[in-house]
């Protein structure tokens, strides 16, 4: 069931080789290293090639393509996910590392990205630069990545700069959890109008951005140091702790992963959140007019 061509090309989408699903090679000691069966879990899949009790290289996190790791399911964000996203009226909130600061008189547009690569995604931060561009100086406008900072950065680069948008890098999704974004459900990524809106775009960067990312060798360079409250680099933006290969040491998937919710705000100059959304699926593109006219822009 696995042989024919349309399934043949969504691996190769999802950065996987054609014969990914094929197991019939894999060792029978395979089904003694799993009590129920299932296919192993994502502590396994950290784990090296000599424990690997017969599944395929391919299945280890190390071993897969960047733009496959994305798919996985990421650790728990650092702090417990609020119970709901803020609402108009409500205060903004303050995240751990207070990342994200607001009042002063400057009304501010938050952005929270799904991840880099994502044609949704990008939809969305062009619409955010066009209009941190055309209200510069009058309207401050944020876009939050979970992706790494040098995944971040590629991505930035290959759509033409992130010009007068501000970037805040959040790997451990301390911030989307302050805001009350978490990880969707199988059906918020992989329902029928989702999957078919995602055959239509045309783009896609993860492939290009992770090409990017090994051939400069910018995954064996250890993070910038951090500061008491693990934040660095211009910004503020919070560094991954730890050094060496990046695949094994960021809390998260170096692009990001397929399954953290994106979401919309703007707060007024006083801090108050005055419009507010959160995709309802993977393809959401936000609204940024509806959130800029919120705020008399």
């Amino acid at each position: 069931m696995f042989s024919n061509f349309t399934t043949k090309l969504a691996l190769k989408k999802a950065g996987l080789p054609s014969d990914a699903l094929d197991f019939a090679s894999t060792s029978k000691s395979s089904s003694k290293s799993s009590t129920n069966g299932s296919l192993p879990g994502l502590d396994e899949l950290q784990g090296s090639n000599s424990s690997s009790g017969g599944w395929p290289a391919w299945t280890y996190k190390k071993n897969l393509p960047l733009t496959a790791q994305a798919w996985l399911s990421p650790a728990p964000a650092a702090v417990a996910v609020a119970a709901e996203c803020p609402k108009p009226g409500d205060l903004a909130p303050l995240d751990r590392d207070r990342q994200l600061s607001f009042g002063g008189g400057v009304p501010v547009i938050v952005l929270f990205l799904r991840c880099v690569g994502c044609a949704f995604a990008q939809k969305s931060f062009l619409a955010l630069r066009a209009l941190a561009t055309k209200n510069q100086g009058r309207l401050r406008c944020i876009a939050v990545s979970h992706s790494s900072r040098e995944a971040t950065q590629r991505w930035v680069d290959l759509l033409g700069g992130a010009w007068a948008v501000e970037i805040v890098i959040d790997e451990d999704r301390a911030v989307y959890a302050a805001w009350g974004l978490g990880l969707g459900s199988l059906w918020h990524v992989l329902n029928p109008t989702t999957q078919i809106q995602a055959w239509r775009e045309k783009g896609w960067l993860g492939v290009r951005v992770a090409d990017s990312l090994q051939r400069t060798g910018a995954l064996k360079k250890p993070p910038p140091p951090t500061t008491a409250k693990g934040k660095a680099g211009a910004g503020g933006a919070a560094a991954a702790e730890g050094g060496g290969d990046a695949t094994e040491n960021a809390p998260l998937t170096v692009l990001g992963n397929k399954w953290q919710q994106a979401g919309l705000f703007a707060v007024d100059g006083r801090g108050t959140v005055i419009w507010a959304a959160k995709a309802l699926r993977a393809d959401d593109v936000m609204d940024l007019d509806a959130a800029a006219a919120a705020l008399g822009f």
